[in-house]
């Protein structure tokens, strides 16, 4: 795993029992948010990074996988409370692809204000909008430290 870069705290995700966990020493510049089939009904917001830049801790039998048609990602998600953590592409070498559904970030308030960008995967994979909404992380009260 690289260096944490200066000033920039890990962020850390983990599933809602905590049996999967991720560990990312670079803050996501951009989140993204699909309305393909599958991304839709997970509701993800994913932040890609390269294999090598993502520490994942679970034990092999916590993980199930599911992937459809072309397999080009395999979606993970926990046995035990049904959170999907991430995908995998399936180039498992250290340049391979990885998403990280930071929806299950631990710290919420580290990539609150990360923009979003909402990609169109039921039409032509084109950026529709992209926005800043840290509401759908922290509770404005929380986030402005009151309540």
């Amino acid at each position: 795993m690289p260096a944490q870069s200066k000033g920039a705290p890990a962020i850390h995700a983990a599933c809602h029992c905590g049996a999967v966990r991720l560990e990312i020493a670079e803050q996501p510049t951009l989140l993204t948010q699909c309305n393909c089939s599958i991304c839709r009904r997970y509701g993800a917001l994913w932040a890609y990074y390269t294999r090598a830049s993502v520490r994942l801790t679970a034990a092999p039998d916590v993980l199930e996988t599911y992937s459809w048609q072309s397999h080009r990602v395999q979606f993970q998600r926990c046995r035990g409370c049904g959170c999907v953590t991430h995908w995998d592409s399936p180039d498992t070498s250290e340049q391979g692809r990885i998403g990280v559904n930071l929806r299950n970030a631990e710290e919420p308030a580290l990539v609150a204000d990360t923009p979003i960008e909402l990609l169109d995967g039921d039409g032509d994979w084109k950026v529709l909008t992209t926005w800043v909404q840290p509401d759908l992380f922290l509770s404005p009260k929380r986030r402005k430290g009151s309540g």
